[in-house]
């Protein structure tokens, strides 16, 4: 019998050896698989996403020099029609330039272009769009001089003493085969550099010369590629090898801009041998790759974690079966030991996996933003250019005073424009901001104040019944006056095509402090989905449908509640009630 269990345990044992050789055969051949797959995934997406990346870049190029091309045409046609303009001859001839400024002046405004100089036959400035440069004297410029020399419209590209480039088309005007000035236009291009800064990493423009005239980096304008691309080098040939192993997603790098390794793409613009290159970082491949990797590996972490489940089980039965066996069981333990500890490592890396992944969702919200940034500032610029058309008229009407009233607003709305996007960059936060002590009633008279050109101009009779005494609650002035202008301009939207347009403003203190809007349009159709984002009833182009969703999270946030209703009489009401913040005298009062 002995000798029968000793058969019995030498056979168990021989199939314990085989078992667990196939079973370490399996977990290197998953494992071995897993790498390999790792490895192609990466390749492949990495090859599929940089050209998808390049082919990106190589429209918006193509867009670039499309824009830029369409400003350089438009403009050259200008000199050539200002020089035969009447007006402008007239006054060089008779030298009454007393007209001519505000002449100019009309001009610019139509052909969106910088600025509009005259210069008389000396090169001297007789009228400008720009009256500081009244009086100057452009007799050394070049682009004076070339004009005098030719009978066609020259384009020129000098360096300012500010910085930057300025570039200027030029045209002699003659009068009986007399030479009487030259007319120059300057054209705005700074505009497309402020416009590629906020879409690619970095855009830059070179004449024929090689040398830079327009760029998103300040700094790079006048050095050639090279010595713009040298102006921040890594320091060593060892940082260099460490970037460039730093993510072993991506691929060999066109340039390094600032250190950081990016994919160059060139264009040609049709113009006079200039050039556009852009230089895009490899962030969204390395995102878009190390997002389905950290897929795979969790996968194949997962897999590796149930056979180590199901080996770690069938190691606790053969455990049972040779207890008796001391030898034997102590090195099964052993094994079992090792093989969690492995487990535990895996689960680690499975949470670091996740974390990972959690990352990633929350990049997904900053697409969001940039449509609430676009909402939020539409209306602050709105009021921006009707008080510039306002001031522009009192000028004209000499009436500086009354002007500086209007700049004085308009630089108010800047100050605003900058703690909207203040306030939207902190939003996805969802916390952390500061609140204070607030006058609903001087946010109330604030944002009345901001929507009065809109007021005024549709001639909507207001009445607004605000307290003596002050209502104050916890929240954030610039975010309280978002929500109000957003209802009241909502309102304004309601009462298009009313007779007698009306907005009410009620506001009242008690154990809430609660403003109440009301206008006497239509009503609301669909109250349910009202303070969903993206519902609007408006047409395209007029509201994205973000203006109640993004108040009503305002609102929320300072513990209160934003609803709405139909009146009985007609048209929509909208409350904000908010919790009230009772000061210490009115505590006192009440203790007595």
């Amino acid at each position: 019998m002995a000798k029968g269990t000793q058969n019995r345990a030498k056979s168990r044992f021989i199939r314990t050896r085989t078992t667990g050789w196939r079973t370490r055969l399996a977990l290197i051949t998953l494992i071995v698989i897993g790498v390999v797959t790792v490895v192609v995934t990466n390749r492949f997406l990495t090859d599929r996403f940089t050209e998808t990346t390049r082919n990106r870049a190589e429209l918006r190029l193509a867009l670039y020099s499309g824009n830029l091309l369409s400003e350089l045409r438009r403009n050259a046609i200008v000199p050539q029609l200002l020089a035969r303009d009447p007006a402008l001859i007239g006054a060089l001839n008779s030298g009454d330039f007393s007209q001519s400024t505000q002449r100019l002046i009309s001009f610019v405004e139509e052909i969106g272009a910088a600025s509009l100089m005259l210069l008389d036959r000396d090169g001297r400035t007789v009228a400008a769009t720009d009256r500081n440069r009244l009086g100057e004297n452009h007799r050394q410029a070049a682009y004076f001089v070339d004009s005098l020399r030719s009978n066609q419209t020259v384009f020129t590209v000098s360096e300012r003493e500010a910085g930057g480039y300025s570039f200027v088309y030029t045209r002699r005007i003659d009068w009986q085969a007399e030479t009487l000035g030259v007319i120059a236009v300057e054209v705005d291009l700074q505009k497309f550099e402020r416009a590629w800064a906020g879409i690619s990493d970095a855009v830059i423009v070179t004449d024929t010369t090689g040398r830079i005239i327009l760029a998103t980096e300040p700094r790079w304008r006048g050095l050639t590629e090279g010595e713009a691309l040298q102006r921040e080098p890594v320091d060593s040939a060892i940082e260099r090898a460490i970037r460039a192993t730093a993510d072993w997603t991506s691929l060999p790098a066109d340039a390094y801009v600032q250190g950081e390794a990016v994919m160059r793409m060139e264009g040609r613009v049709a113009f006079r041998g200039w050039r556009i290159a852009s230089f895009t970082t490899y962030a969204s491949v390395r995102e878009r790759v190390n997002g389905v990797l950290a897929l795979e590996i969790m996968g194949f972490a997962i897999l590796l974690a149930l056979a180590f489940y199901a080996l770690s089980r069938k190691t606790a039965l053969r455990m049972a079966l040779f207890q008796r066996e001391s030898a034997e069981l102590r090195a099964l333990n052993e094994r079992l030991q090792r093989e969690i500890a492995e487990r535990e490592k895996m689960q680690g890396q499975l949470e670091v996996a996740e974390q990972t992944l959690a990352q990633s969702s929350k990049l997904a919200v900053l697409g969001e933003m940039s449509a609430a940034v676009s909402h939020e500032l539409n209306q602050p610029l709105a009021a921006m250019k009707t008080y510039l058309a306002g001031a522009a008229l009192l000028l004209r009407r000499n009436r500086p005073d009354e002007a500086l009233s209007s700049f004085q607003r308009i630089d108010d709305l800047i100050e605003r424009m900058g703690a909207i996007t203040r306030q939207l960059k902190s939003y996805a936060r969802k916390g952390g901001d500061t609140l204070t002590p607030v006058n609903m009633g001087d946010a109330v008279v604030s944002a009345l104040s901001m929507m009065e050109p809109q007021l005024k101009r549709r001639k909507v009779r207001i009445t607004r019944a605000i307290p003596d005494r002050p209502v104050m609650v916890l929240g954030d002035q610039v975010r309280i006056e978002q929500v109000i202008v957003n209802l009241l301009r909502n309102a304004l939207d309601a009462i298009q095509g009313v007779e007698e347009p009306a907005i009410d403003i009620l506001l009242a203190a008690g154990e809430t402090a609660t403003l109440t809007v009301r206008d006497n349009g239509h009503g609301i159709d669909d109250l349910e989905a009202l303070f969903e984002p993206f519902y609007t009833t408006k047409q395209p182009g007029e509201g994205v449908g973000l203006g109640l969703a993004i108040s009503s999270g305002i609102v929320n946030d300072l513990g209160g509640r934003l609803t709405a209703r139909n009146a009985s009489a007609g048209g929509a009401v909208f409350e904000i009630r908010l919790p009230i913040l009772e000061d210490k005298e009115d505590k006192s009062h009440a203790a007595e």
